[in-house]
């Protein structure tokens, strides 16, 4: 038999009598012994699995942390950008508001240096960003422009648009009652499907719903401008409606008829007069009453 073999023999323990003579008749025998003695006493270190799994995991989990950690800051520096430059873009693109209250009034300026005379409870809005290339003002009520020489913008109520070039002129929008009146220079009304231009001194009246064309002014400014409001051929009820807001009070006028028309002006400084000069002309008593003022048949 090989050596080879011998010792493949041996090292499995499978050498029969025979076979363990001619292998300890090898001339490397005792060197062949030593070897499998130190073998035997050497011992591998054990090796738990699941422990140095569990090791492994955690470095690397510790090493993604390490990478969060530091792209925390990262993330929030940009999530702190993103809501600034998201909140710049929201309030530069918000529309421009003013508003007046009951019995208020207020003075705006326009991005073009245009000014804008603001009567009671009334509202207006513009764009200041887009301005040059949006120029238009939203009204609510009743104002008077005094256009800068040279600009240009519309004028957009629901009832009607009016286009301006360096004039001065009033524009009133209430319920059912859209009236534009030119002080100097020129503009353009925009009603329905007509579109009607007006010159200095001329009016246009659209009363529900119906246009008034008896409508020439010879003053260079409205009266609201002073403290008053005055009236030609108009139904009571915007009369009334118009003290309201000057006065912010209640007019109860449930035992009248106000559709019956009145010319005619009161004054916005004192609430005596004011009323007086509206009843007396069309044969009416008052009583006023906390903030409300009562009418009734003379």
């Amino acid at each position: 038999m090989e050596k080879e073999e011998l010792i493949k023999k041996w090292l499995d323990k499978d050498l029969n009598p025979q076979e363990l003579k001619a292998f300890e008749a090898l001339e490397d025998y005792q060197s062949l012994i030593k070897l499998s003695t130190y073998t035997e006493e050497y011992k591998a270190p054990s090796f738990n699995t699941d422990k140095s799994f569990d090791i492994l995991s955690e470095k690397i989990e510790n090493k993604k942390q390490a990478n969060k950690n530091w792209f925390k800051p990262v993330l929030k520096v940009a999530a702190v950008l993103a809501i600034c430059l998201g909140s710049y873009y929201y309030t530069t693109t918000l529309d421009t508001k003013f508003s007046s209250d009951f019995a208020q009034k207020a003075n705006i300026e326009l991005p073009d240096l245009s000014l804008v005379n603001l009567n009671a409870s009334s509202k207006i809005s513009f764009n200041k960003k887009d301005w040059d290339k949006k120029r238009e003002v939203t009204l609510d009520g009743e104002a008077f422009f005094k256009v800068k020489k040279g600009s240009t913008f519309n004028v957009i109520t629901n009832t009607g648009k009016v286009t301006v070039l360096g004039t001065q002129f009033n524009v009133k929008q209430r319920s059912n009652y859209f009236e534009v009146t030119c002080y100097e220079g020129l503009v353009e009304v925009t009603y329905k499907a007509t579109k009607i231009k007006l010159n200095r001194g001329e009016s246009f009246l659209s009363l529900n719903g119906k246009i008034k064309n008896d409508n020439t002014i010879s003053n260079v400014k409205p009266d609201w401008l002073n403290s008053m409001s005055t009236f030609k051929s108009i139904p009571l009820s915007n009369v009334l409606n118009e003290f309201e807001r000057q006065y912010d009070i209640t007019i109860d006028a449930s035992q009248i008829d106000t559709s019956q028309i009145y010319t005619g002006k009161f004054t916005h400084t004192d609430i005596e007069i004011a009323i007086k000069s509206i009843t007396e002309p069309v044969h009416l008593n008052y009583i006023i009453k906390n903030k409300t003022i009562i009418l009734t048949l003379e």
